[in-house]
């Protein structure tokens, strides 16, 4: 069998489509969504990411703005500001692009985030309630990822889900949200004996380890789904994920691509949190 390839990057296309229509009744309304991005340093990766946010916000009918802050900026300069754009009404969302210098804590950095501009889905109010079941900003890979699977029917319900991977950004989330769907949920992680006894039984595999190709065909139940979330860039200056594709991709029955995968949906959710704030207004 050769997998069924889930592109990230048309599937997100999609979804922005659906999105410009929304931002268009909102407008109408009077109410226009606007993210402010806040970026510390010049870290290039996340000048890159940051742009990729503004050009898909503004093909949505966003409009967003960047604050670009030396990383000399001391973590009270940067909870000021937070608490300014927490009482600025015109702000919607507010992004905080991690990772943060070092001498920031970046938990007290998202503690700061009013819950109701945490476009991100990580201050611990969203989180718990993400945990409950409740409706609230989902964490954008997570909710990315629920998103990809759901937009190819896959049932979750009852199936074996392994998640490789424990940060509080992807791993810990996304196996809440699979709960949520009542899937059964296996983590697994660095100090995990005997990995392959785990990835083997999976109906559903997430991977999200950071390092290039570490899973292989080998490691994979026939026709498991394969969810990679890793970016990697190789000496050669090639991107690849943490699961190898070419191996992987003749014994799963659906899988992700790197790139064109996962990070495509990453941003779709982050519009998606954004237009959900700036429907809040609506109610309140």
């Amino acid at each position: 069998m050769t997998a069924e390839v889930i592109n990230g990057k048309d599937l997100a296309q999609e979804l922005r489509m659906n999105m410009k229509e929304e931002v268009t009744k909102l407008k109408q309304k009077g109410i226009h969504p606007h993210l402010t991005v806040v970026l510390i340093g010049d870290n290039p990766a996340s000048k890159s990411y940051v742009k990729g946010k503004e050009k898909a916000a503004a093909e949505v009918g966003i409009s967003s703005s960047l604050i670009e802050l030396p990383a000399s900026t001391s973590e009270e300069e940067l909870l000021n500001l937070i608490h300014k754009l927490n009482d600025d009404i015109t702000v919607n969302g507010i992004l905080v692009q991690l990772p943060l210098p070092k001498h920031i804590s970046e938990q007290k950095v998202i503690d700061t985030i009013n819950p109701d501009k945490d476009v991100d889905g990580f201050h611990p109010i969203n989180v718990g309630k993400m945990m409950l079941g409740e409706d609230t900003f989902l964490p954008c890979t997570p909710y990315g990822i629920i998103t990809m699977l759901k937009s190819r029917s896959i049932d979750i319900e009852g199936k074996h889900a392994v998640i490789i991977g424990r940060s509080n950004i992807v791993g810990k989330p996304v196996g809440q949200l699979l709960l949520n769907e009542n899937a059964t949920v296996t983590y697994c992680h660095s100090r995990t004996t005997n990995l392959k006894e785990y990835t083997s039984k999976a109906d559903i595999l997430i991977v999200a380890i950071g390092r290039p190709n570490v899973i292989t065909a080998d490691d994979i139940k026939e026709g498991a789904v394969v969810i990679d979330v890793g970016i990697n860039r190789l000496e050669t200056g090639k991107l690849t994920g943490d699961v190898d594709f070419d191996s992987a991709v003749e014994k799963a029955s659906y899988i992700t691509p790197v790139p064109k995968g996962v990070g495509p949906m990453t941003i779709a959710m982050l519009l998606e949190n954004t237009i959900k704030a700036a429907k809040g207004l609506e109610n309140r």
